[in-house]
């Protein structure tokens, strides 16, 4: 599908390796987005995540950076032919080595970031290097997004369920601590396969609860709805 339209913006897909999906749009709804001013969104793609920001908070700034030439022009259009232009940045350049954004702290960062390991490979060499966890570890994730943090900033993720303490025992090793986590079952009666995670700077109790996407007859969830609502048509 070359494009994916959503109820206030069209993403255009056809340059870029990692194409609409549902976990890009959960994450999108559910990052916390209240009160930000700055956002970035790390491994920005098609530009989905960023649109999303965008949207759903009318006072912030959005940074998006990828390391994929075709991605970073793909969400340049997609930026362009939204209605929130002059709020959205798009950048090319490698969360691991983020010299372009020095000095710049953010209210929140959001990111869907590659977590496939090594062993498993897709045939297509640019979309293989997009889902593979090498070409953004963890450590280094939760270490540069700590430094870029405000005090009172937060970070998002969506990452597979099996990787979920892997992500909270790195984060707390460079001073980031759960906040929210939402496990995320495909369908009904299954085990989930996705967490929704925030971290921030401040220690506090967390919060855990569930969603689940579809119901026995594989129709969308009431829940899954309500979380979508603003973006699905």
């Amino acid at each position: 599908m070359p494009s994916f339209r959503f109820k206030q913006f069209t993403i255009r897909q056809d340059r870029c390796a990692m194409k609409v999906g549902t976990d890009g749009v959960m994450l999108g709804a559910w990052a916390a987005v209240e009160g930000k001013k700055q956002i970035l969104d790390v491994g920005t793609g098609t530009g989905l995540i960023a649109l999303m920001m965008a949207q759903r908070n009318p006072d912030a700034k959005i940074w998006g950076i990828d390391v994929d030439d075709g991605a970073v022009e793909q969400a340049r259009e997609n930026r362009d032919e939204c209605p929130w232009t002059e709020r959205i940045t798009i950048l090319n350049s490698d969360f691991c080595y983020p010299f372009v954004l020095e000095g710049y702290q953010f209210d929140a960062i959001v990111s869907n970031p590659p977590f496939y390991k090594a062993q498993v490979y897709a045939p297509d060499s640019q979309r293989d290097r997009a889902r593979r966890s090498e070409a953004l570890p963890m450590d280094m994730l939760m270490r540069n997004a700590a430094n870029m943090l405000v005090a009172d900033g937060s970070l998002s993720l969506i990452l597979p369920f099996a990787d979920v303490n892997e992500a909270v025992g790195e984060a707390a090793l460079n001073g980031l601590y759960l906040k929210r986590r939402c496990d995320v079952v495909t369908t009904a009666g299954k085990p989930p396969k996705r967490s929704l995670l925030e971290f921030s700077k401040i220690i506090e109790p967390s919060t855990v609860s569930s969603i689940t996407i579809y119901n026995e007859k594989h129709l969308y969830t009431d829940e899954f709805r309500r979380i979508t609502e603003d973006f699905y048509l």
